[in-house]
């Protein structure tokens, strides 16, 4: 190309206008899609045995309008007694059948405190918790079954390797699940 000559710049047909980004889920999102996609995790109460010591339990769980944790919990089983004494625990809910390596799935630990569900909303924690575990019909009026929800203070995400960050509990209870 000589000198005198130019060069126009190349220029691509016009396809509208710009798309918008999508942004990226919120760790409270994130957690909230988590928890609706997941129906079992580790309750962790405080001993009464070992006082000061966690006791982890498998607990299938249901959510509640907010996404507060519901569980169906008998008063025989030790992590029913431990919250009775002290109504503090954790609940960690890992990705369901995540495959390679484990410490790049999501997961999240709920902190916070497990009492029973007041008389007025056992109806509603009924239908939600029997609409996740079908299979609970069977000893869900048993009078030693009785259902506790978790009321989150604070929340803790792990997205994979290098995201991860603290949620406020008020956070969580606004976001929606994504899909």
């Amino acid at each position: 190309m000589s000198s005198s000559e130019t060069t126009v710049p190349r220029r691509h047909a016009f396809t509208g206008p710009a798309l918008r980004q999508l942004s990226e889920p919120s760790h409270a999102e994130r957690i909230r899609t988590l928890m609706s996609l997941t129906s079992v995790a580790t309750l962790s109460t405080l001993s009464r045995k070992h006082p000061g010591f966690p006791f982890g339990s498998l607990m299938p769980f249901a959510l509640d309008s907010f996404g507060q944790p519901l569980f169906l919990i008998s008063n025989m089983a030790m992590h029913t007694q431990n919250l009775k004494a002290d109504s503090r625990c954790s609940l960690f809910v890992g990705q369901a059948g995540a495959e390679g390596d484990a410490l790049g799935t999501a997961r999240a630990t709920l902190i916070g405190n497990a009492e029973p569900v007041p008389e007025n909303d056992v109806g509603d924690a009924r239908k939600r918790y029997l609409a996740r575990h079908e299979n609970s019909r069977y000893w869900v009026d048993f009078s030693d079954f009785s259902f506790f929800r978790l009321q989150p203070i604070d929340l803790y995400y792990v997205g994979g390797f290098g995201v991860m960050g603290w949620v406020e509990a008020q956070d969580y209870e606004h976001a929606a699940p994504t899909r």
